[in-house]
């Protein structure tokens, strides 16, 4: 449905990133930016790689995953993992889907005994604040998923998304058999192009917000004034921020719903990392940002006919997809905040994803 350019709209640049923590629980500043706009953040705070010959080499069954169901950029994590097969290399653990006040807690600490939620299998911690502070007890950054920690020196490896899924797409290739190693989501000739979708889409579509829930959704910092996305639009503070981050965000999924007429994927006639970002938000699209982040000027599955075809396709033809996606995790994250005080749930859309 066609609200803007499309193609031609005005592209934002980011800053791939998560709020910092002044305290040691969830931020409570309220401030917004110019006009109502989301004020901006900082760069998460553990960036190091998996590589040979570094400090953190590849080695099975050295580093493990932590993650939250209900955070697309976790998703990103998980379904990478499955996709390259490296469930025997990093291990896996599921925190709560929604944010209690000392942050991401295990099962132990989980008072709504949710389905799915895992104790820590390594520390029997409570939060996930405490893996955190066993890093480095200094730390003043916020407590965000995904994580990936190493075993063998007890610290993060990193808890940037976008960089821990480039650490699956190649660090252990030499381990693993010819279908999985040959599988390669950032080939080196379609880079540019990976690259150019990744930053337009992560600026007017994903939102800026790189770690879902940095904090209770009331209080959250999120993306800068420059950025629009699902997340600009769902936490702006003023009529007119919101109408400029909904226009956008509606602009780019028309300029990707012309991208995928007649295609299978977004690039080079393959599946690359970009199919693999633009999932994790489309999917919760209809179960939660077009009603909670009042991103309702269309749904993907009455209004976006390709691009609901290339999610549907995404979901029920590639397991690491499926498997990756819980949507009674999805919906409990959103709406299990305090911006939502009954914490009533939605039945709907029916079904969550419609089948092939």
């Amino acid at each position: 449905m066609k609200l803007g350019s499309g193609a031609d709209s005005q592209t934002f640049i980011p800053i791939m990133s998560a709020p910092p923590n002044t305290s040691q629980s969830p931020s409570t500043d309220t401030s917004a930016g110019k006009e109502g706009a989301p004020k901006p953040s900082v760069p998460p705070s553990f960036r190091y790689f998996i590589e040979k010959g570094g400090q953190f080499t590849p080695e099975k069954d050295r580093y493990h995953l932590y993650v939250a169901k209900s955070c697309p950029w976790a998703g990103r994590a998980m379904i990478t993992r499955l996709l390259k097969g490296l469930e025997s290399f990093v291990g896996l653990t599921i925190v709560t889907p929604y944010m209690t006040e000392l942050g991401w807690a295990f099962k132990k600490a989980d008072e709504r005994r949710t389905d799915g939620v895992e104790d820590d299998p390594l520390y029997g911690s409570s939060h996930l604040r405490e893996l955190y502070f066993k890093a480095d007890p200094s730390y003043e950054g916020r407590f965000t998923v995904p994580v990936l920690w190493d075993k063998k020196t007890e610290t993060i490896v990193n808890n940037e998304s976008s960089e821990i899924i480039r650490i699956f797409n190649s660090a252990f290739n030499e381990f693993l058999p010819e279908d999985k190693a040959s599988l390669d989501l950032y080939p080196e000739e379609l880079r540019p192009d990976i690259d150019g979708v990744n930053e337009w889409v992560f600026s007017t579509v994903n939102g800026l917000l790189t770690y879902l829930f940095a904090g209770d959704f009331s209080r959250l910092i999120v993306p800068s004034a420059s950025t629009a996305g699902v997340y600009k639009a769902g936490f702006a503070t003023s009529q007119s921020a919101y109408e400029e981050a909904v226009r956008h965000l509606f602009a780019s999924l028309d300029r990707l719903e012309g991208m995928l007429k007649d295609k299978a994927y977004l690039i080079g006639g393959r599946l690359t990392e970009a199919d693999v970002r633009l999932f994790t938000t489309l999917v919760r699209f209809d179960p939660v940002y077009h009603g909670h982040f009042k991103c309702n000027i269309g749904s993907i599955r009455h209004d976006y006919p390709n691009l609901n075809q290339w999610m549907r396709r995404m979901y029920w033809l590639n397991p690491a997809f499926k498997d990756s996606t819980d949507f009674h995790h999805i919906t409990t994250g959103y709406y299990g905040q305090k911006s939502n005080p009954t914490h009533i749930i939605p039945l709907g859309p029916l079904p969550p994803i419609e089948p092939l």
